[in-house]
């Protein structure tokens, strides 16, 4: 029962926001009492926490699996990116930018957690970029992963509506591509923009 809670929490506040759904909203939804829940988790914080966690896991387990798929590494960034738009394509706000405002300190536990695993997962996608050549041999690694990682956190976190949030992503992932790409790299982008947008 936990992992259904948390599962269909999880749902809820990606798709109405952490802040509005209510654990009474939970237990209506799932046609369960609200001592049932409290059973699980002390109150809504903690709930929010574990839901979080748990698409953390969804996440990064995808990744890992688009990782492996071999996917060229600008094919790969858009597969992400598809999959990111996946989960939160119900979003009317921008999840990172209501945790920020409304729970800060989970906010830091999810960045935390998203930035050790998202370093790894950007340091091997341009190596792989660099080897197969679609990345430039010169790029400076550690510093266009931090741009890179700057750009899509400030979007995130300062930007209210998902939507738009996705339009500007979507301009940074364009803008990373082509400040370290080898005109292959930017052929496969061109390619990539016409079949994905």
């Amino acid at each position: 029962m936990k992992e259904k809670i948390i599962t269909r929490a999880a749902e809820m506040f990606l798709k109405y926001g952490f802040k509005s759904i209510t654990m009474d909203d939970i237990a209506n939804d799932m046609g369960i009492s609200k001592k049932t829940i409290y059973k699980y988790f002390i109150n809504k914080e903690v709930l929010i926490a574990e839901s979080t966690q748990s698409v953390h896991q969804h996440v990064i387990a995808t990744i890992a699996e688009i990782g492996s798929s071999g996917y060229n590494p600008v094919e790969e960034n858009f597969q992400i990116r598809n999959i990111f738009e996946g989960i939160f394509q119900a979003a009317d706000a921008s999840p990172l930018y209501q945790l920020k405002k409304h729970y800060p300190e989970i906010y830091q536990q999810v960045i935390d957690r998203e930035e050790h695993e998202c370093f790894q997962y950007m340091r091997h996608n341009i190596e792989k970029g660099i080897a197969q050549g679609y990345y430039r041999s010169d790029v400076d690694i550690e510093n266009s992963m931090r741009f890179y990682w700057t750009l899509i956190m400030r979007i995130n976190e300062t930007t209210m509506f998902e939507k738009d949030a996705k339009v500007l992503e979507l301009a940074a992932l364009i803008y990373h591509t082509r400040a370290i790409g080898t005109p292959k790299g930017v052929a496969e982008l061109e390619k990539q923009l016409a079949i994905n947008t």
